[in-house]
């Protein structure tokens, strides 16, 4: 799948808040922002992440934790700590997006918190999500 240039910052994201931070999504990416109480270095942060599970610490204390919406690259996911240990970004690859393009309606697939995007957020990212597979179809077309 070709890589728009900078395509959220032209389009904006469509955040789904939670108590911790934020989730939202592409085509073939979900991105988890986690906002720590107080700023935190590197080494308090414990990430456990697998193709269908995932689990985040700061400081010894869970985050959050369960079982994906759907298939990630495990193997793949990028975190880093910004804005000196304030803000914790979480980027997990997409496993089946191509040609599938799921639009998740929740982080989590658990009984228990989920995490769900409500009706207006999740048509906000439908919308989101139309328009980038619609801008990369014509990339692909060469008509961008």
């Amino acid at each position: 799948m070709p890589k728009l240039s900078h395509f959220d910052e032209k389009g904006g994201v469509v955040k789904c808040p939670t108590p911790w931070g934020h989730w939202w999504q592409t085509l073939d990416e979900v991105f988890v922002e986690v906002i720590p109480n107080s700023p935190v270095r590197s080494k308090e942060v414990s990430i456990k992440c697998t193709n269908t599970e995932i689990s985040c610490a700061i400081a010894n204390k869970e985050m959050f934790k369960g079982k994906l919406f759907d298939v990630v690259h495990g193997n793949e996911i990028i975190w880093t700590l910004e804005n000196k240990g304030t803000l914790l970004n979480i980027v997990l690859p997409k496993a089946e997006f191509k040609g599938k393009e799921q639009i998740w309606p929740s982080l989590f697939v658990n009984s228990g918190e989920n995490y769900s995007a409500d009706a207006t957020i999740f048509h906000e990212m439908k919308k989101k999500m139309d328009l980038e597979k619609f801008q990369i179809e014509f990339f692909d077309r060469g008509l961008l």
